[in-house]
């Protein structure tokens, strides 16, 4: 029996050799057998065994240290079939893939009695009130008549103004005060040359806000924001801030799941529907007069409050050279003649007002340090709040609290590399490794996980709001569908204060050798949407690339980039002493 586990234990690393030289073919791109795309260039991009040769149709393809294979093919149109082989130690495994490739048909004009299409603006169902305007774009035979069944007659725009394509039509219809319509769609009718006539609704409806309908709504949550208009990239629409609840909006209309908001008379916002709720009709269009301003301070914090008769809508935003914070509060007006400034603050300089236009009362505080360490605002009663971090009095890490958020987790798994491993994982190999290097520095650390879990960024916004950390940095790693082209390092930060400490660790993580990839500023990403502490999203490399995804895949180059953020990290922390 001894002899015989003896014999078992010499023969495991031959057996574990042998396993690990099994050749096998795994995709990650494509992900089907068959592919139909409308796009001649592609990538097969996938992992192999370390020790294994991928050939493509009999043409050999490089295979990294990792396993990983990508090759970029430029197809023709038609189908085209691929044979990937993998091999080792004279043994095989194959794997068919095919596409199939339709050049897109270039648009053309529309050549019978028919209206291809009609698109509103802004897009999505319309709540309005008198004054609105819908615009209309529609796509139908040219040379012919066409109006809306309210009598809108729309344009055939000139050639110049469509990149040639003829039968492009073109009108606004203004909301009138006798309009009442519900549910409304819109009626184009073409007419030809010859009077025949073709008729296509829109596939939007219409309503105007009744005079009974109530017009007034409050913010419910801790994360209600507001946007500055509809559009809409893949992090969001453009947030202008976060506001507390139950703060009072003027509601002039809706697009789609989004109303509208008035601000002041000539400025207008959007907040989705699930972030407010309807008051009852009779309550009061949201204003006030201010009312006293005192600056103050107590043990941690130094505060500005302003007294009003409502809960406003408000905004902020920093400024640089000197250090400003800036508040601006709509619907106040001036009835302030001064304020009370007590010896108890330690970050505040000076603080002023004024009234910078109707509808706009604005507040202006000039920080005595340079560097921004966050603000928070909220309301106690009606008066507004404007809470304001210090600059801490000892510099060092180890008297901070460093707030390390792990990108994505759980069912998130974020982008993927060729040999099939997640940015979540990664994500966290880099934050527990950052942890323990903060915490040899003596730095308190919070992390957002510290194992494979699942947290919506919201949650992780409101875990940092209520840990109120001195610096926050979210770890992530990014992606392009160019496996060979794309890469580099970047780091990203939404407000001007905070932009020191992303630009101090992006200028350490060059150190690399990675390629410049930048450091992006109003950035709209969730993580860098807190005013409350500095903080920097970092995009370590690109996962996509396989050459990164080598890197990045090493223990020991994980430390390297983890001490790059740390010098980062301190660094920034040099800058602010005085």
């Amino acid at each position: 029996m001894k002899r015989t586990l003896l014999l078992l234990l010499s023969l495991l690393p031959a057996i574990l050799f042998s396993q690990d030289n099994q050749p096998f073919i795994k995709l990650v791109n494509p992900f089907k057998t068959a592919n139909a795309v409308v796009a001649a260039k592609q990538f097969i991009i996938g992992s192999t065994c370390k020790t294994c040769s991928i050939s493509i149709n009999d043409k050999p393809v490089r295979v990294y240290s990792t396993g990983a294979f990508a090759l970029e093919l430029n197809l023709l149109p038609g189908d085209s079939n691929f044979i990937i082989r993998a091999e080792s130690n004279s043994k095989f495994i194959t794997k068919k893939i095919s596409y199939s490739y339709t050049v897109p048909k270039p648009a053309a004009p529309v050549s019978s009695l028919a209206i291809e299409s009609i698109q509103t603006f802004p897009d999505g169902d319309l709540l309005l009130q008198p004054g609105d305007r819908i615009k209309l774009k529609v796509k139908a035979l040219p040379g012919s008549v066409l109006k809306t069944d309210n009598g809108t007659v729309l344009y055939e725009m000139p050639l110049t103004a469509t990149k040639g394509m003829p039968g492009i039509y073109q009108g606004e219809y203004v909301v009138k005060p006798s309009d009442s319509f519900l549910l409304k769609k819109f009626s184009v009718v073409l007419t030809d040359s010859s009077d025949k006539t073709i008729t296509k609704e829109t596939k939007n409806s219409f309503s105007v806000l009744s005079p009974y309908a109530s017009d007034i709504a409050i913010t419910k949550g801790r994360l209600a924001h507001l946007e500055y208009g509809l559009g809409d990239d893949r992090l969001g629409g453009a947030k202008i801030g976060y506001l507390d609840s139950n703060i009072l909006l003027k509601i002039t209309g809706k697009v789609g799941t989004h109303y509208r908001v008035q601000l002041t008379k000539n400025r207008s916002a959007y907040i989705p529907e699930e972030l407010v709720s309807l008051l009852p009709k009779g309550n009061f269009t949201p204003e006030s007069l201010t009312d006293k301003i005192t600056v103050y301070g107590d043990s941690l914090y130094d505060y500005v409050k302003l007294g009003l008769f409502a809960k406003l809508p408000y905004q902020s935003f920093q400024l640089v050279d000197p250090s400003k914070i800036i508040v601006d509060v709509f619907g106040a007006t001036n009835n302030t003649n001064w304020i009370t400034q007590l010896q108890t603050t330690k970050e505040i300089a000076a603080t002023d007002y004024e009234q910078l236009s109707d509808g706009i009362f604005r507040i202006s505080i000039q920080l005595k340090h340079q560097q921004h360490w966050g603000h928070l605002l909220y309301y106690s009663g009606n008066s507004l709040v404007i809470k304001i971090k210090r600059q801490p009095t000892n510099l060092s890490l180890k008297n901070l609290a460093i707030a390390v958020d792990a990108g994505h987790g759980g069912t998130n798994n974020g982008a993927v590399g060729a040999t099939g491993i997640y940015e979540k994982e990664l994500t966290l190999a880099l934050s527990l490794k950052l942890q323990k290097a903060l915490e040899k520095e003596g730095a308190t650390v919070i992390m957002t996980r510290n194992s494979e879990q699942f947290f919506d960024n919201k949650e992780r916004i409101l875990f940092y709001r209520d840990s109120m950390p001195d610096l926050l940095l979210s770890v992530h790693l990014n992606s392009s569908e160019d496996p060979f082209r794309a890469g580099g390092t970047s780091t990203y930060y939404r407000y001007i204060g905070f932009k020191p400490l992303s630009a101090a660790i992006y200028k350490r993580m060059l150190e690399l050798g990675l390629k410049e990839y930048g450091n992006t500023g109003s950035f709209n990403f969730m993580l860098n949407s807190p005013i409350e502490y500095p903080n920097a999203l970092i995009e370590t490399l690109f996962l996509s690339n396989l050459d990164e995804e080598a890197k990045i895949l090493d223990p020991a180059y994980q430390q390297q980039m983890v001490d790059k953020i740390v010098l980062g990290v301190k660094d920034f922390l040099n800058s602010c002493k005085d």
